[in-house]
């Protein structure tokens, strides 16, 4: 049963992305009918479109450098706790925290 249902799942997943290529051709279209015109407002349209398409480029690695960075520092946070409960003395012989030592606190 669960095995029909994952592999309907897979088939509908990727039958869609058959039906919505057809939005995605549309894209060099705009960017080619942008560079015809003659005023600048208009001729400032491909530049804007440039650097929309790095911007979104730019966007995973930013979100991943972010989330990798406050995990580093956090797995620091808890490498330094850990050291300090040691060298105060606050742990019991398997390495968990006693809760007497942490009450005192």
């Amino acid at each position: 049963m669960f095995k029909q249902i994952r592999i309907l799942l897979v088939a509908l997943v990727f039958s869609s992305g058959f039906f919505m290529s057809s939005a995605a051709q549309a894209c060099p279209m705009c960017a080619v009918a942008n560079e015809d015109a003659q005023d600048d407002v208009t001729l400032a349209r491909p530049r804007a479109y440039m650097y929309s398409i790095l911007f979104m480029l730019a966007m995973p690695a930013t979100m991943f450098t972010a989330f990798g960075i406050s995990f580093y520092r956090l797995s620091q946070k808890r490498a330094a706790m850990h050291e300090e409960m040691l060298a105060t003395g606050h742990s019991d012989s398997e390495g968990s925290i006693n809760p007497s030592a942490t009450a005192e606190e």
